[in-house]
């Protein structure tokens, strides 16, 4: 599907669903803080799940399609790539938050966790790529051990914000997340609001599709590598209703969502790998990828521990008017894009 489209078709189509992507998800972020406020989860775990969830939807389905096809580095550099390219748009994020640091202000440790679950995470497919490549019922164990951390992640999140054994010191400038509802939001039905997200989920998905299908066939256009195209083309295109949504729930005052909405995005992005073990039918996928597609999993884990760091220590101001850990996710993400262009 979309795979015979000429390089102005695709090039129209591409311009197209990214347009369909920044109203839809706009409104999307809008209606993640008010099932926030609804539901009394919080901004935090409501971006982490809900809106990670669904706003990656189209890059599973890029992971899956490719790993079936055989293309192994695709599905890998699309998922982990992914994970680099949003992690970059949250400090694109905090470059648009001018009262303070965006981590300074959303103050959440949910947030907090959540990365650290994504770190782990990460981690894991290095220990199947190092270790022998063996397979139960066809998946490699990694690829079981994937999603039953990602739910436990998920629970203790939950329990986290409810119970929290910590909280960060409140300054002026930390946005207060708040369970109330606004005239509009109380004014809604319930049916209506979570109808609407999940038409939104719907339509969201199906642009991204768009994005991904006709972002290969650029790319294919132009001769570059499966890693290229997975880490720089489908990642970045599957990847734009999360900096859509970040950039609108910053613009809402939603703070918390919008860094929730990145790093539990990322860590449901990790998942992308067990349905790609799961499509791929020449072995395990994590020995059939090179060193190339191992770089951006690093890269991964290196802009997410910054982001890490400056979750804790909590700069309010920093070069630009942002934090340190913005700037340096930044020139880590340009650095490593620099990197994948000299190896072609």
């Amino acid at each position: 599907m979309l795979g015979n489209l000429s390089v102005e078709i695709a090039a129209v189509l591409f311009g197209a669903a990214a347009l369909v992507v920044a109203i839809v998800g706009t409104r999307m972020a809008g209606l993640a803080d008010r099932i926030a406020d609804r539901t009394g989860l919080g901004e935090a775990v409501v971006g982490g799940v809900l809106l990670g969830m669904t706003t990656s939807i189209s890059g599973t389905v890029v992971s899956f399609t490719a790993a079936m096809e055989g293309m192994a580095s695709l599905a890998f550099a699309n998922a982990v790539g992914g994970i680099a390219a949003q992690t970059a748009f949250l400090a694109v994020g905090d470059l648009t938050f001018r009262r303070a640091n965006l981590e300074h202000a959303a103050a959440e440790l949910a947030n907090v966790f959540q990365a650290v679950l994504l770190v782990l995470m990460l981690a894991v497919p290095l220990l199947a790529f190092t270790g022998p490549e063996i397979s139960f019922l066809g998946l490699h164990p990694v690829s079981y051990a994937l999603p039953v951390i990602y739910a436990l992640g998920v629970r203790a999140t939950a329990k986290v914000r409810e119970m929290p054994m910590w909280r960060p010191v409140r300054t002026p400038d930390t946005r207060q997340d708040t369970a109330e509802e606004d005239e509009e939001t109380a004014r809604m039905g319930s049916a209506r609001l979570y109808g609407g997200f999940a038409l939104s989920a719907a339509i969201l998905a199906a642009a991204g599709f768009v994005l991904a299908r006709t972002g290969a066939t650029l790319s294919d256009a132009l001769g570059l590598s499966e890693t290229i195209v997975g880490a720089l083309m489908t990642a970045v295109a599957t990847s734009l209703p999360e900096l859509v949504t970040t950039l609108a729930a910053i613009r809402r005052g939603a703070l918390d969502l919008a860094v929730g909405g990145i790093i539990g995005g990322n860590a449901f992005d990790v998942l992308f790998l067990t349905l790609a073990d799961a499509g791929y039918r020449g072995g395990s996928i994590y020995h059939a990828v090179g060193p190339a597609d191992l770089f951006w999993l690093v890269v991964g884990i290196a802009m997410t521990a910054v982001l890490l760091l400056g979750l804790v220590l909590r700069e309010r101001q920093g070069p630009a008017r942002i934090g340190f850990e913005s700037a340096l996710v930044l020139a880590i993400y340009a650095g490593a894009i620099a990197v994948q262009a000299t190896r072609g």
